[in-house]
């Protein structure tokens, strides 16, 4: 409510504080909120530094601080204060009104970060906005929560960073791992949140406002373990092949693996040893659509990666009553970034990578090439009529093909003005008789993929998804395309 000019001014109102007195109101709750940040440092015995730019590495700091000091009883580490830009609202008069109203506007203030080793949550901050609206930012990581899981259930693991190449019980990890889905969330927020500064009750009794959670950005990573580097340095070349030339990615990195901080619980097997303490070259793929992102790794040579990050994420759906009210059936609707649909989100986020890793694996099946297009590149039926197969030498079904192999389609799959922009990158300069051809055009042509089960539609919605069949096709068709003729030969005899 208070992260937009609007609910800022529907709350001063509420409140009964004038307008004129907002400047005097924020002064003397900015001091009561870093005062509270001071005395529960103080309180806690941890150290309070503040920072002359805003360019330090806070994260490390912070470790380098809890190995020299250790940690406060709560598992708290320090308080970092740093000024950095942020958008508040501000009061300024409005000439054509000639009343005062709020306006949003960038500025600077000092955050506090409280960075802690909690016994549930493991290495996390809380950053403090100490001018208004007084936004509080908690980072967590699975991984270092998961870390804290098999430490209480006894569970042997080595750990490097945020990654673990290897768990002696893969399974229990798993339960242990779906279980931080069924966190009570707002408890636990607010109960970092209070830990960090109790006076935050305080300040926002005036403003009767309720602290409101929601998840600005998620990263929900599946790890493939393998058993040794090798056996990932063997197959990795073939993916990142596979992702250049096939899946259309044009942000390839390359890096080199950080020297890794190593914990384990329980005997680690020796090869999985030297494998995580040797410095390892990397290669990054990442593909994009609407504002969220999906990408493949390598993490310490053993362990491969498949990572996606959710910024917007009205682009999916979760499925509860229109506008939270019981009495109204649930039905499809547009996913909040509330915690409450947090639980969907990750559910969404899982999919996207499970259907990333099918597309990979379909890359690896023992089948021929004929074996795999035989039956698209021949003529079927679809509800009673005829159509036709797929000449992937034809240019339209190789653009077509080349379209379906695209990686961004796993985060959420695609529709038909998506097609449209494929077949022809200036649909949107085209006059309106032309976008509708243009759209029947891709119409006829999604109707010739579900024909052949290439593609599935989403229920009660106009977006498609690959199958494994048509993952299957439109990568080893372009994979064979990007073959020179000698290479095959010398592959047949």
């Amino acid at each position: 409510m208070l992260s937009n000019a609007g609910g800022f001014s529907r709350a001063l109102v509420l409140s009964g504080l004038p307008f004129k007195d907002f400047g005097v109101w924020a002064e003397a709750a900015t001091k009561l909120l870093r005062a509270g940040c001071e005395g529960r440092a103080r309180a806690l015995g941890i150290p309070v530094r503040y920072l002359d730019r805003g360019g330090v590495d806070k994260d490390a700091l912070a470790r380098q601080i809890a190995r020299e000091q250790g940690t406060a009883q709560d598992g708290s580490v320090c308080m970092l204060s740093v000024v950095e830009t942020c958008v508040s609202p501000t009061v300024a008069p409005n000439r054509g009104s000639r009343q005062l109203e709020v306006r949003m506007r960038p500025r600077k203030c000092v955050f506090i970060y409280h960075y802690f080793d909690h016994p549930q949550v493991g290495f996390g901050h809380v950053r403090l906005q100490t001018w208004a609206p007084y936004t509080a930012h908690i980072c967590l990581n699975g991984r270092h929560w998961l870390e804290k899981q098999l430490l209480a259930a006894g569970v042997g693991h080595l750990k490097t960073g945020n990654c673990f190449p290897w768990i002696a019980d893969v399974a229990a990890a798993q339960r242990l791992m779906d279980a931080q889905l069924e966190t009570n969330w707002p408890a636990l927020l607010d109960s970092l949140a209070l830990g960090m500064c109790p006076a935050l009750p305080d300040l926002c009794a005036p403003l009767k406002v309720q602290r409101y959670w929601s998840a600005d950005q998620t990263e929900f990573a599946t790890d493939v373990m393998f058993r040794s580097a090798a056996a990932l340095g063997a197959l990795f070349p073939k993916l990142v092949l596979y992702g250049t030339r096939v899946s259309d990615c044009r942000a390839v990195l390359r890096y080199f693996g950080r020297r890794p901080c190593v914990s384990s619980l329980g005997s680690v097997p020796d090869q999985v040893q030297s494998d995580c303490r040797r410095r390892h070259e990397g290669v990054r793929i990442k593909h994009w659509v609407n504002g969220d992102s999906i990408k493949m790794y390598d993490k310490d040579g053993c362990v491969l990666r498949v990572e996606t990050t959710i910024n917007n994420p009205r682009n999916f759906k979760a499925f509860r009553p229109a506008n939270d009210d019981p009495a109204k059936p649930p039905t499809w609707q547009k996913m909040r970034k509330g915690v409450s649909d947090l639980h969907r989100r990750c559910e969404v986020s899982r999919g996207c990578n499970a259907r990333y890793l099918d597309a990979m694996g379909a890359m690896q099946a023992d089948k021929t090439l004929r074996e795999v297009a035989g039956d698209a590149c021949n003529r079927t039926h679809r509800k009673g009529r005829a159509v036709r197969g797929i000449n992937p030498w034809n240019t339209l079904d190789f653009k077509l093909l080349t379209f379906m192999a695209k990686g961004e389609w796993a985060i959420n799959g695609f529709r038909n003005k998506n097609l449209c922009k494929w077949i022809e990158p200036k649909a949107e300069c085209m006059g309106v008789d032309e976008r509708k051809r243009l759209a029947a055009k891709a119409t006829r042509l999604i109707g010739m993929l579900r024909a052949h089960g290439l593609i599935r539609k989403v229920p009660k919605e106009n977006r498609y998804v690959l199958t494994q069949k048509g993952q299957t096709l439109a990568g080893s068709l372009l994979a064979a395309s990007s073959i020179e003729i000698k290479q095959l030969t010398g592959i047949a005899a």
